[in-house]
């Protein structure tokens, strides 16, 4: 009788040795991607084509917003930007422009993330399964920048119950007096 607990306790050693890296990396925010692609090809807001390589990106961006947007990574909850940001205005993706959420669809979530109960243009946002330890989540990404934004849940308020909570680091924060001048005036008349 002892013997098949011995082997069941062994198989969970192996099994907990095996994930252990892989949970570390999700847990981490890290990329669990072997072999990056070395080449990011953005569609920016706007129609131009632009092509980074990994180094250009980091070069480019913050640390926090490497680790978020191209290692699908979560930056510190009420240590953000953007999650108490009154300001009128629109959110768009910090690679390529383009426009995901407006001040409009904001609330306090008391998450300490920037939170919206629906995205501005849901043509520029892409949905996959996130598969973790607790469970599996929907993870919220841009179409043209594929940048990793946040999650989406189904624990928001009315009228679509969805909470979009993205990170800071993802986005770039458009006031709404700069949107004319910075080529987003199609969304000028939401703040009217």
């Amino acid at each position: 009788m002892r013997k098949p607990m011995m082997w069941a306790g062994i198989l969970f050693v192996a099994i907990a040795v095996a994930i252990a890296p892989w949970a570390f990396n999700r847990l981490s925010g890290e990329s669990t991607s072997s072999s990056p692609s070395d080449r990011l090809i953005v569609e920016t807001y706007g129609g131009e084509t632009k092509t980074f390589t990994n180094n250009e990106l980091k070069d480019q961006l913050t640390d926090i917003q490497y680790k978020v947007t191209q290692q699908d990574g979560t930056e510190k909850a009420y240590n953000n930007p953007y999650w108490d940001l009154k300001e009128p205005g629109i959110y768009v993706d910090l690679i390529s422009g383009e426009p995901l959420f407006s001040s409009i669809d904001k609330y306090k979530s008391g998450t300490g993330w920037p939170s919206f109960t629906k995205p501005l243009e849901p043509e520029n946002i892409v949905t996959k399964d996130d598969p973790g330890l607790l469970g599996v989540r929907t993870e919220v990404r841009s179409k043209h920048g594929d940048s990793h934004l946040g999650h989406v849940f189904e624990d928001g308020p009315e009228p679509t119950g969805l909470r979009y909570c993205m990170n800071s680091a993802a986005l770039e924060f458009i006031p709404k007096d700069e949107l004319e001048e910075r080529g987003y005036e199609q969304y000028t008349d939401l703040f009217e």
